[in-house]
């Protein structure tokens, strides 16, 4: 038989990018490295993925997570070996605990040079073992049939673990021994093997069966909730679902227990004049203690992700409530562990159920006392926020996100950075009728890759719009190499309190020495001309009419554009200060009998 002259990690690594490729795969994102050689070549040579190069390990990884919660597919991402593999692990910890479906594919040294003190090399075995849905080394290239099938089958595990079994990342090491470019021939192959490499395995992965509990439970449940006219809804950061969000809001109606929606749950958007279930002011409500006092739940379902809100959290763990959790995946998000067991259950299954079971009792408590206090106490926050707002200008951090809601169009695409950004949106972002789809790194809540994370999305969704702090936006100043190089548009509300404004909240900031030098980190960084270096956009908003007009300029350029707000954090932490203040003491009033 005819043997073809191969080189094995190239043929290695081909049979399994041709596999993804038919699978559905559509993005990588890939790191230049020797060792991952053969990889990156494979990737690149499949028609059906788009590559995007990225130099920063760390970019690259933020830049995939965005790709794939903009696309839902999962996204493949390769490095070389070494430490630029641990450059990687920020991302992968994020999308593990959000659940984004990542391959990532690290090149490695062969076995025989770890420990060796050999260049470029560390022990990558299960090395995001912690934040990893599955792992699997493709152990050296086998240049048989056989090891050609099982290496795509690996790549078909691999796909459907991260989009649905266990969605998540998953990890795939690749060890390879030297020469690693295509034309340095390593072996003589028979023509069949050699045929399987370009006939990836026929497969169509299964659609995941929705889980839900037996009707049973859920009928108990009903059981109990139609017994219980004092309960709530709770509904935390999750991504855009409108099925899910029209069966809560029905739920809502035929239980007459209030939403508690948080800014990222997307319930705030898209509301009619009858959306009275749903509450958005509840961070500032639920710090007076007499509303507290006489409002405590008798059984709470909870919805999405661990709210943003702190204040909630402790409300619910200060109550002796039951607290049902409900999601596909069985996740914990209560750091209280306070509640029950979680519903492993498919959210929309479940409320259609529970709905079905509550209307053939004949349940309908729209009028409820229960709720018309809830409504009452939103109505009364939201005034004194509204009538607070109106007097300060744009130096004060919350008043910009109250602008950018009110200016931006319906269906935006909006990125919601951590830290203060993400709080304000919580506490000032109403109910409207507008409808925007936001994204968020709210796994692990940290600080890095928002701009890469964004860049990502804005490769999908169009208009983008990234609204972050300025220590965010430094953490992650070489994204701006990839918004250069890919023309990608994506607009960045950059709200700039000079390093570290949350930090001004925290008891420490009482001790100006030691906060000053320590926590405050002013940058005095030449933002404008930083950004203007790599060819981008700038723009410095001093004005509400400043803002109308550079948003507009922003939108009809091709590349990214910074609106830059230079903002007073001692002044707005007063003022957010003063208005808890006042709401309390007028709730206090009000809810004193």
């Amino acid at each position: 038989m005819k043997k073809i002259r191969v080189n094995n990690n190239y043929i290695w690594a081909k049979a399994f990018a041709k596999q993804l490729a038919a699978l559905g795969v559509r993005y990588a994102c890939i790191s230049p490295g020797s060792r991952s050689t053969s990889l990156t070549i494979a990737f690149a040579e499949q028609k059906n993925i788009k590559c995007f190069v990225n130099i920063d390990e760390r970019v690259s990884g933020f830049f995939a997570l965005g790709l794939a919660k903009a696309s839902g597919l999962p996204v493949i991402i390769v490095t070389t070996s070494g430490t630029a593999t641990a450059e990687l692990y920020p991302a992968i910890i994020e999308a593990y605990q959000q659940r984004v479906p990542l391959i990532i594919c690290t090149a490695d040294r062969p076995l025989e040079l770890i420990n060796t003190g050999a260049n470029q090399t560390i022990n990558q075995w299960n090395l995001y073992r912690n934040h990893i849905r599955w792992f699997y080394s493709a152990g050296s290239p086998h240049m048989s049939a056989w090891g050609i099938q099982h290496l795509q089958k690996s790549a078909i595990k691999a796909y459907d673990i991260s989009l649905q079994k266990n969605k998540g990342p998953v990890h795939i090491n690749f060890p390879f021994r030297k020469p690693l470019e295509p034309d340095s021939y390593t072996d003589e192959i028979e023509k069949d093997v050699f045929d399987l490499v370009n006939s990836p395995i026929t497969y169509k992965p299964l659609i995941k069966e929705k889980t839900q509990k037996r009707e049973s439970q859920i009928k108990k449940l009903a059981e109990k909730i139609f017994k219980t006219p004092k309960g709530l809804i709770v509904f935390g950061p999750l991504d855009y679902n409108p099925d899910l969000i029209s069966n809560v809001k029905n739920l809502s109606k035929v239980t007459g227990y209030p939403v508690l929606a948080d800014g990222l749950s997307h319930l705030r958007f898209k509301c009619s004049a009858p959306d009275k279930f749903i509450i958005t002011n509840y961070d500032t409500f639920l710090r007076s203690g007499k509303f507290e006092e006489s409002h405590q739940p008798e059984i709470v379902l909870q919805f999405g992700r661990t709210f943003t809100s702190t204040i909630l959290q402790k409300y619910l763990e200060r109550s002796s409530t039951e607290r049902y959790i409900i999601n596909e995946y069985g996740d914990l998000f209560d750091p209280s562990r306070k509640s029950r067991s979680p519903i492993k259950s498919d959210p929309i299954l479940f409320c259609e159920k529970l709905n079905k079971f509550l209307i053939e009792k004949d349940l309908n408590r729209k009028e409820s006392d229960w709720l018309k206090y809830f409504q009452s106490a939103e109505n009364l926050s939201e005034k004194i926020k509204l009538d607070s707002l109106q007097k300060v200008n744009l130096k004060i951090e919350q008043k910009i996100i109250t602008e950018i809601i009110s200016i931006v169009p319906s269906n935006t695409k909006i990125m919601i950075s951590n830290s203060l950004p993400v709080r304000d949106f919580d506490n000032f972002v109403w109910k409207t009728k507008k409808g925007f789809k936001l994204f968020f790194n709210r796994g692990a809540s940290g600080i890095d890759g928002m701009t890469s994370t964004a860049l990502g999305i804005a490769v999908i969704e169009k208009p983008t719009v990234l609204i972050t702090g300025d220590l965010s936006f430094i953490h992650d100043l070489n994204s701006l190499l990839a918004a250069k190089k890919y023309s990608i548009q994506l607009i960045v509300i950059l709200i700039n309190n000079s390093g570290g404004g949350i930090f001004n909240s925290l008891p420490v900031s009482s001790n100006k020495k030691l906060f000053d030098e320590f926590f405050k980190t002013p940058h005095s960084l030449n933002l404008p001309s930083i950004i203007n270096s790599f060819g981008l956009n700038h723009y410095l908003i001093k004005s509400t009419k400043d803002l109308n007009t550079k948003l507009k300029l922003a939108r009809q350029k091709k590349s990214l554009s910074v609106l830059e707000f230079r903002t007073d954090p001692v002044l707005s932490k007063k003022s957010r200060e003063k208005l808890r203040a006042e709401t309390i003491k007028k709730m206090n009033k009000e809810f004193a009998h």
